[in-house]
């Protein structure tokens, strides 16, 4: 089951709302149209998109489009419910030992965390078992970091490509100087580009950029405290010591105690 993240949802469609508030409070409902120019919106968009294209290959650009859809999933990050996961498998490995954990892995959906229990499971070297967790995490990140970075691209295209059209628009504005009826259209004309490339910068592209940046961080703290609690289940720690380690990862206020939290030693 997908859950919606409602507050990029929400985020959107007010800003959005916004303009359409001050547009039609300024000019009025019946002259909504001149805020429309094809031109302007063929330059700014066109060529900020086409910029972005040329910057990337084909395949990096279409995944960094298609990108725009995760923002509005709501990630799956409750790193509470992971403590007290690795608290009980703790448990587990202290009472029946590590090989009990495969059993336990079958039933996990991350495949992250699963990898790591069978590498435990295997007998694996600790070092070793950091080393390709890490490097796993690493690569994720920067899989991650790619489609922030398309965004944050795209962003610093919009204000440019707008500007271009603006200077267009003011180029053929000076033409046609000897008729000053259409100094004014040709003006409002020129400035629709920058009005559309500074919507596109900061209505979609900031807001993606940085919600996309949020979610790679949750990601990144949620493998991080399966690293640590995985190999500190393998140095058979208590779980108890297990649990207090891995509060370090929240916030003050989030550092509630996880139950029983394990056994003590005997």
């Amino acid at each position: 089951m997908i859950i919606v993240d409602l507050a990029s949802i929400l985020g959107l469609v007010l800003c959005l709302a916004m303009c359409l508030y001050g547009i039609i409070d300024n000019a009025g409902a019946q002259n909504f149209g001149r805020y429309l120019d094809m031109p302007s919106a063929i330059i700014t968009f066109g060529g900020a998109f086409f910029a972005v294209m040329a910057m990337y290959s084909m395949k990096d650009y279409v995944a960094g489009l298609k990108s725009f859809m995760l923002i509005f999933k709501a990630p799956v990050s409750d790193a509470r419910a992971m403590i007290q996961n690795i608290i009980d498998l703790s448990n587990v490995a202290r009472k029946e030992g590590l090989l009990s954990l495969e059993e336990a892995a079958a039933d996990l959906e991350d495949e992250f965390m699963k990898k790591g229990i069978l590498l435990i499971v295997d007998g694996t070297d600790p070092e070793l078992v950091r080393g390709i967790m890490e490097t796993e995490l690493v690569s994720v990140e920067e899989r991650h970091k790619k489609k922030i970075q398309f965004w944050e691209d795209l962003g610093s295209m919009g204000p440019a490509w707008g500007m271009i059209g603006t200077l267009i628009g003011l180029v053929n504005m000076l033409y046609e100087m000897d008729d000053p009826s259409s100094i004014g259209p040709s003006m409002a004309v020129a400035l629709i580009t920058t009005l559309y490339g500074s919507l596109l910068a900061n209505w979609i592209c900031a807001p993606v950029a940085n919600k996309l940046k949020t979610n790679n961080a949750n990601e990144v703290m949620m493998k991080e405290i399966m690293i640590e609690g995985l190999l500190s289940i393998q140095a058979g720690e208590n779980p108890r010591v297990i649990e207090e380690k891995l509060k370090s990862f929240l916030a003050p206020g989030d550092r509630v105690t996880q139950g029983d939290g394990g056994d003590e030693d005997g």
